[in-house]
């Protein structure tokens, strides 16, 4: 088992506590609000990254990943104004914490041949929230005037994935 975790204020803690509510033979959405319930108790500042973390990037939101395992990995993401991911679903189920700023969410369905927006969330600091595969199909983006900051827990090892992200969709949106 590969295991990678950068030495952060708090983190220690909050793996610790994941480690004990990860069991791979318990439901993925009953794992996923275990874990949201355990981060919002446990929801870091935004200083768990050092201050040229915090920055980001001008032309791509950031994923600094602070720690890795066979069952989970624990990623900061930092969304300058303005940045956004594609629609993609995961791998795995996710929780996230917004640590700073707003990160805003659009969740799809798929039909086969499109895409139809299902709802909109507008996350903002110390806000939790989970999923899990299937009907995890979504677009995070930076809407704010401010950086935005988020914490993910993926229930997948990202040290051996290059991402949490299962699929791209490319769909027309309806």
């Amino acid at each position: 088992m590969t295991t990678l975790t950068l030495t952060r204020p708090g983190l220690a803690e909050l793996v610790a506590g994941v480690r004990d509510l990860v069991d791979p033979s318990a439901d993925a959405r009953t794992t996923a609000f275990a874990v949201a319930g355990l981060l919002r108790e446990r929801l870091p500042s935004p200083e768990i990254l050092t201050e040229e973390e915090r920055l980001g990037d001008p032309d791509h939101y950031v994923g600094h990943t602070l720690h890795a395992e066979e069952s989970f990995s624990i990623v900061a993401v930092v969304w300058r104004p303005g940045q956004k991911t594609v629609i993609h679903d995961h791998i795995a189920w996710c929780v996230f914490g917004v640590l700073q700023g707003v990160e805003y969410e659009t969740l799809y369905r798929d039909h086969g041949d499109h895409l139809t927006e299902i709802g909109r969330a507008a996350n903002q600091t110390g806000e939790v929230s989970g999923f899990a595969p299937p009907g995890d199909i979504h677009r995070v983006h930076n809407t704010g005037d401010e950086t935005a900051i988020s914490l993910h827990i993926y229930g997948a090892d990202l040290s051996a994935a290059p991402t949490s992200v299962r699929r791209v969709y490319e769909l027309p949106v309806r």
